[in-house]
């Protein structure tokens, strides 16, 4: 497949990249050999190649979801900058 410089010029526009002429034909040249190798991909046989995970072959790895305190509540609070027994001390916001 060729390109040429007006569809270069087209996808730039729908892109937002503004070219000049000097690099529409270097991004010409640059697709045209992209599009190239990808035409090379298409031509591989891949009939016996099993296809790999993907979302519909996929599981989750899923836990029970366990609701705990986490039972670390001294080192949580030893992270507070004032505390009054097992609670955080605050500012006071609102009067």
């Amino acid at each position: 497949m060729s390109l040429d410089a007006k569809k270069v010029a087209r996808i730039a526009r729908l892109a937002r990249i503004g070219l000049s002429d000097d690099e529409v034909q270097t991004y010409q040249k640059d697709m045209e050999g992209i599009i190239d190798w990808v035409e090379q991909l298409n031509e591989v046989d891949i009939t016996d190649v099993p296809p790999m995970v993907g979302t519909g072959l996929a599981t989750a790895r899923l836990r029970d979801d366990v609701v705990t305190d986490g039972e670390r509540r001294d080192d949580v609070l030893s992270n507070a900058p004032e505390r009054e027994g097992p609670f955080f001390t605050v500012p006071k916001v609102v009067e």
